[in-house]
């Protein structure tokens, strides 16, 4: 695998760090700011909500310019929106910087896996997004529990500056490692690529993601409280606790990667399926320390192992706009991260108990099955009718023969 992928991978780190680590400073910036851990639940989705309007914005922008330099233009606004969170006076100015912080997000990702999987042979492309991924996944393995841990003793703001001297790095890397001649984007209308768009299959595969992932995102933005006052674990030990998350995470998006370059929809089958028994679990889990901390390595394990393959199947279903389909996936991506901690955390406010947001992250795990099992059959027929070549048939009018296409 090309050295370039260090680049991306130090990028996903930071933007994985900043992404993650609001679940795990929920109470600290909800005491400091002085609001509720539903309200500060909002900070959550603020980011992804940038990530969402971004992705495919400023993929559009930058669908012809040098994918090198976008990538490191990208980082450039990274950095600067952690810089504000660090100096935000309160809630509302938060709000705004996670927003910004966000927007370069699904960008850098949906051109980062255009790039990395330019670089590599065909049967190692899924693999080479996973290794770009798995920045995202140490994050939560280091860079999480690190940041967390930096937020409960110097304060959250000093977790934003940290993450700013990472995006720094990034940029370092990026400038020294990606060539420059794998990183040209063609010279592809925007017209074209929003065109590839309207493909069924690529808003299939877009909403696998977000029904996907949302069900991730609604148990994993509560796992905090989920861990203190269902499993009766100390605050100190949610730094330790996500860190596994982070090791589940690592291990499902490297097998995903690999199985994925064998069977593309039968890995994504096999990740939903498993998400929804863990999350279906959870309540039962939650009830020891032990079993506890198993829960949350597994869902880290189901949850990633869908990563790659849903990336991978995005860009193939919009080969005409690979960039853009890209960074569309990653919109769908934080969709699933905004509504996934919507809806948990309207699980939490009814009252209806500490592991509730994972018993609806399991109902969403079951809809994002449904819509890949309509995608599968989608892909079937279109397999059986090939676009272009469809059956002609002439009328049976003595005078007025005429062809018609079904």
């Amino acid at each position: 695998m090309p050295l370039a992928l260090l680049a991306l991978a130090v990028g996903a780190f930071g933007l994985g760090t900043t992404e993650f680590v609001m679940m795990g400073l929920l109470p600290d910036v909800a005491d400091d700011l002085g609001i509720s851990i539903p309200t500060a639940g909002h900070l959550v989705s603020a980011y992804a909500l940038g990530v969402v309007i971004g992705a495919p914005l400023l993929a559009a922008v930058t669908a012809r310019m040098s994918r090198r330099v976008v990538l490191i233009g990208l980082m450039g606004l990274f950095v600067a929106g952690n810089a504000l969170s660090a100096f935000a006076p309160d809630e509302h100015w938060l709000l705004a910087a996670r927003f910004l912080s966000g927007l370069p997000h699904g960008a850098f990702f949906g051109v980062g896996a255009v790039v990395a999987t330019g670089m590599v042979a065909p049967e190692r492309k899924a693999r080479s997004v996973s290794l770009m991924f798995l920045g995202l996944t140490l994050a939560n393995i280091a860079g999480v529990p690190v940041a967390t841990l930096m937020g409960q003793h110097l304060g959250w703001r000093a977790t934003f500056l940290g993450v700013s001297a990472i995006g720094l790095a990034a940029i370092a890397s990026l400038a020294l490692l990606i060539p420059r001649d794998h990183a040209h984007a063609p010279a592809v209308g925007l017209r074209r690529e929003l065109v590839a768009l309207k493909s069924l299959p690529v808003w299939l595969a877009l909403g696998t993601t977000v029904a996907g992932f949302g069900a991730l995102f609604a148990a994993y933005s509560y796992i905090t409280p989920m861990l203190t006052d269902a499993a009766g674990y100390a605050g100190s030990s949610v730094t330790l606790l996500l860190a596994l998350f982070g090791v589940g995470a690592t291990a499902g998006n490297l097998v995903g990667g690999r199985l994925a370059d064998h069977s593309l929809r039968g890995t994504l089958f096999g990740g939903l399926t498993a998400l929804v028994v863990v999350l279906a679990l959870f309540p039962v889990l939650m009830s020891t320390q032990w079993s506890a901390a198993v829960a949350v390595v597994l869902l880290g394990t189901a949850a990633f192992v869908t990563g790659s393959p849903l990336q991978l199947m995005v860009m193939e279903k919009a080969s005409a706009a690979p960039s853009l389909a890209s960074s569309a996936n990653q919109a769908a991506f934080n969709l699933a991260n905004a509504g996934g901690a919507w809806i948990g955390g309207l699980a939490l406010a009814a009252g209806l108990g500490a592991t509730s947001p994972a018993l609806t992250g399991a109902a969403l795990a079951v809809l994002g099955l449904g819509v890949a099992a309509v995608a599968a059959v989608v892909d079937r027929r279109r397999v059986a009718v090939p676009a272009g070549r469809e059956r002609v048939v002439a009328t049976h009018l003595p005078e007025h023969a005429e062809a018609v296409r079904y």
